[in-house]
Parts: C-alpha cells; sequence; structure tokens
C-alpha cells in the first residue's frame, strides 16, 4: 500500500519548520511513502524547495500559480498523488517515525477508508499553566475527552488524517469554502466538514489510533490568553457553522459538552478540594469560561448562519 503524504506551505517563515515536517515524513519507518509538497504561490518558496528536493525520487513538489489557500492546496495535492491513501500534515508539525506504519496498520487490520492518529503538543513557548487538558484542541493538540482508545470517530485534526485517495476525490476533497464562506475568515473545520459528508455517502468515520502521533508545535501567540479567547469564540461560531453545512455533524461536540458538565468540572472540584493549588484553580476557571466563550459564539453564529 503506498501512501501519499501531502505538506503545504507558502511562507519562507516557516521554511526551517517546513523541512522539520518534511524530513519526518521521509524517515518513516514505512517504506513505500510518497512526499507531496505544494507551495502555496510564493515562488521564493517553490525554488527553495525545488533545490532541496526537486532531483529526489520521494517527493513531488507543485507550485499554485497564487495563493489558493490551505484547502485547495491540499486538494491539489491529493489530485497529483499517486499513492492508494492520501495523508495530510501541516508545516508546523513532526510525524513520529512510525507514524505511516500505524496508519497503514489500521487500513489494513480494519478495512477503514480514513485514518488518524493523535496530535501531541510540542510546547515552543513552554506549556502554560492556565491551560485545561479538556480545551487543547484549541491549540490543534487532542484534548482530554477526545478518546480512551483506537476507535472510530468522526474526525481527528487536518495535521493527522489520511483517507483512502478514491474516497476522498470521490467526495471532492475538502470544501475550499470552508474558512471564508459569506467573507467571514474566521470559520474553520474543513475536516469536520468533509468527514460528516463521507459519513453520509459511505456510512463510515475515520478509524483512531492513538499511537498513530504526529507532533504539534504550539508557538509563543498561541499561549497567549487572549488569542485563546478568540480562538474559543470562533470555535463556536464554525461549529453552529458546520451544524447548518452539514446537520449530522454536532454530535460529537454535544458528547463532550455532556462530559464537560457531568465528569470533568465535578472531578475538577474534587481535586481542588482534595489539593488545593493556583493553577489547579486557574484551569478550573478558564474551562468554565472557554465553555462560556464557545456557547457565546455559537450563539452569535444564529445570527449569521
Amino acid at each position: 500500500m503506498k501512501v501519499s503524504v501531502v505538506l503545504c506551505t507558502y511562507s519562507l517563515d516557516m521554511y526551517d519548520e517546513f523541512l522539520e515536517a518534511a524530513e519526518s515524513v521521509r524517515s518513516q519507518t514505512y517504506d513505500d511513502v510518497e512526499l507531496v509538497v505544494v507551495v502555496d504561490g510564493t515562488e521564493s518558496v517553490h525554488e527553495r524547495v525545488l533545490e532541496d528536493f526537486g532531483d529526489a525520487d520521494d517527493v513531488l513538489v507543485h507550485c499554485n500559480d497564487r495563493n489558493r489557500g490551505l484547502l485547495e492546496s491540499r486538494n491539489t495535492g491529493a489530485k497529483l498523488a499517486t499513492g492508494e491513501v492520501v495523508a495530510f500534515i501541516d508545516d508546523d508539525a513532526i510525524a513520529a517515525p512510525d507514524w505511516v506504519e500505524r496508519l497503514v496498520s489500521t487500513y489494513e487490520r480494519t478495512d477503514a477508508i480514513a485514518a488518524g492518529g493523535k496530535m501531541a503538543p510540542k510546547w515552543v513557548a513552554g506549556k502554560p499553566s492556565f491551560l485545561p487538558e479538556e480545551f487543547y484542541w484549541l491549540v490543534g493538540v487532542t484534548h482530554r475527552g477526545f478518546a480512551d482508545g483506537p476507535t472510530e470517530v468522526r474526525n481527528t485534526f487536518g495535521s493527522n488524517i489520511s483517507f483512502s485517495r478514491e474516497v476522498f476525490l470521490d467526495l471532492d476533497g475538502f470544501d475550499t469554502d470552508i474558512g471564508g464562506r459569506k467573507g467571514d475568515k474566521n470559520l474553520q473545520g474543513g475536516e469536520t466538514e468533509l468527514c460528516a459528508r463521507m459519513r453520509e455517502a459511505y456510512g463510515s468515520g475515520v478509524m483512531y489510533d492513538p499511537n498513530a502521533v504526529v507532533a504539534h508545535k504550539v508557538y509563543d501567540y498561541r499561549t497567549d490568553p487572549k488569542w485563546l479567547l478568540e480562538r474559543a469564540f470562533w470555535q463556536g461560531y464554525s461549529k453552529r457553522a458546520m451544524e447548518v453545512l452539514v446537520p449530522e455533524s454536532s454530535g460529537e461536540e454535544t458528547d463532550f459538552l455532556r462530559q464537560l458538565v457531568t465528569e470533568f468540572v465535578p472531578e475538577r472540584l474534587r481535586w481542588l478540594g482534595r489539593s488545593p493549588s493556583v493553577d489547579g484553580l486557574a484551569q478550573l476557571v478558564m474551562l468554565l469560561v472557554f465553555t462560556g466563550l464557545v456557547g457565546a459564539g455559537y450563539l452569535y453564529a444564529f445570527t449569521k448562519w
């Protein structure tokens, strides 16, 4: 089974990070891997990529004629790919050496049409003591409560997800209006929308293997409280938008909210009662604040959608 990994990039400022992501893909324990690099319309980046990878047999390089955005770039990469499976990783991520091997094992073991794994945090600026693990998804990291082990889920993060290429192309890939629909650039959730459509069309979700790990670099701006608060609001907005675009897409969010209210908040209160700490109190307060902001963004979206 050949696996094509699509890696999109566009900025010289991110070039060192891109190189680290690319080399993590090329250093996999699984042999039959093709790296598909899509440069999103930046000729200076394209020239650097060609200098570094132009002669590599396992790397395919493409440059868009102009900036077309991440989702369209990913779709282009999938069309150019030659593997039976197309996987996606971001240029601020690093794949574990056995990442592809574990994804392939999932396909072979479960007859899956899509597979993904865990996003682990790589705290570039240090781990913020106030950020509760239940809201790690705000920084693109798999959160507490996502899944306890290997199971079928609606979707994993877009930097650690893969599809049967035939299925991906049959679904016409990612909806490129996500992120810009109705002129609102804060709309998130390209993989959520695609996987909801996949479940409608094929009756299957994404098979999740928590041992198929990709590390996501969490830079200092992503640990800034103001950024996180704004992120929470717009994530709530996006979740309402997803309900409109794909009515059956909101089940996992409902389950997570129920788990927050009935399990995580009471558990944190018990922890504080047994072992009071400033960090523990801060995390409980932020958990409640983030929940409220997600709810506010969700309600605000009713005025737009």
